[in-house]
């Protein structure tokens, strides 16, 4: 059985998101504030978390981005109504999907079951002594490891399971950071920055993330292929 942890300071909420979980079928763990949220994500597994931004004590940034550093398991954030800058901090610190207060419990749900489609779904892919694993967070060149944070994997692994399709910034963008992210363009090319950065620490001449000038990025596996 999947287990889903609720941290939300609102025991109403709570409730009635316990048991929908319940009814799609996962074990709920709840809680009510920051601290215990982050130590019960410390303390046991999950395969989702559904965590409130505005909590007594530590607030769910500080959860989200603490839980990023031991763990790669899905977060959805819950933010208020209007606050735009929640929604781009949430996303920012390492959760995978954010939804906004007043909602249907039924729509979280349909959330959580997208996020695990998503997440879940990748296999290994292996091109040109490149290994990326999206159920494992990992990435081989040559069997040596590259540290990558997990949106710097998805954003990989996206575009190299598309081998020399061009994704704009906007179709990234919408993939990864989801369809009403209001951040930045630019977001993309920060992080195709630092990911180019991170793979040249070793030789890969078989393929190259190449930028197409006026329209996105791709993975190219055009011999030589330039940036």
């Amino acid at each position: 059985m999947q287990r889903i942890l609720i941290a939300d300071d609102n025991r109403q909420i709570v409730s009635v998101l316990s048991e929908y979980a319940k009814k799609e079928g996962f074990e709920a763990v709840c809680v009510y504030d920051g601290e215990d949220a982050l130590e019960t994500a410390k303390t046991s597994n999950f395969d989702m978390i559904l965590l409130d931004v505005m909590m007594p004590g530590t607030d769910g940034f500080a959860v989200c981005k603490a839980i990023r550093k031991a763990s790669t398991v899905p977060i959805i954030m819950i933010t208020a109504r209007g606050e735009d800058f929640e929604r781009i901090m949430g996303l920012d610190n390492g959760a995978d999907d954010y939804i906004v207060k007043p909602f249907s419990p039924a729509e979280v749900m349909a959330r959580v079951r997208a996020v695990l489609r998503r997440l879940g779904s990748g296999n290994d892919l292996s091109y040109g002594g490149l290994t990326v694993s999206l159920s494992k967070f990992t990435a081989h060149i040559d069997n040596h490891p590259i540290l990558l944070t997990k949106k710097e994997i998805e954003l990989l692994y996206t575009l190299a399971s598309n081998r020399d399709k061009v994704f704009s910034r906007e179709k990234l963008l919408d993939n990864l950071w989801g369809y009403d992210y209001l951040g930045d363009a630019r977001t993309v090319d920060t992080h195709i920055k630092r990911l180019r950065a991170k793979l040249s620490a070793l030789p890969h001449p078989d393929w190259e993330i190449q930028t197409v000038w006026g329209a996105g990025y791709k993975f190219d596996t055009t011999a030589g292929g330039k940036v």
